[in-house]
């Protein structure tokens, strides 16, 4: 699975076949996505990315100094083919050393301010990191 996939400057294998389909994603975020981005996200103190294609996937958010993303789930992903895809996806990402977190647009929407202060409070207590590790390879970014 990795031949399609490319790494630049030692950072995490990306599938440059997603590149359009990324910047659609950034250009339409949803709503949940930009309450998050505009609200939180965008006046960290660390750089967060949207829409940023690891592997073969596109996550929401990516924090690469804190090895962090952070998953806004919509309807599409409440079938039993999607949290198993999910889960997998999910494994992968966290292959490369990533801590992976997600809300469902209902948290944004009903529980904002919980959000926002457990992903302050992980941010807070995750040290920068640097090195990560995938299938026996040590890449540095």
């Amino acid at each position: 699975m990795l031949s399609n996939l490319i790494s630049k400057n030692n950072c995490i294998p990306y599938n440059p076949k997603l590149n359009e389909r990324a910047k659609e994603l950034r250009r339409n975020m949803t709503k949940a996505e930009k309450k998050i981005w505009f609200n939180l996200l965008r006046g960290l103190p660390y750089t967060f990315q949207r829409q940023k294609i690891l592997d073969n996937y596109i996550v929401d958010f990516y924090c690469s100094k804190l090895q962090l993303v952070i998953e806004i789930d919509g309807d599409s992903h409440f079938s039993n083919d999607a949290i198993e895809y999910d889960k997998i996806r999910t494994t992968i990402l966290e292959g490369y050393g990533l801590q992976v977190i997600r809300y469902t647009n209902r948290e944004i929407d009903e529980n904002f301010d919980f959000v926002c202060n457990e992903i302050l409070g992980i941010v807070e207590n995750v040290k920068p990191q640097t090195p990560f590790k995938k299938r026996g390879l040590r890449f540095i970014k």
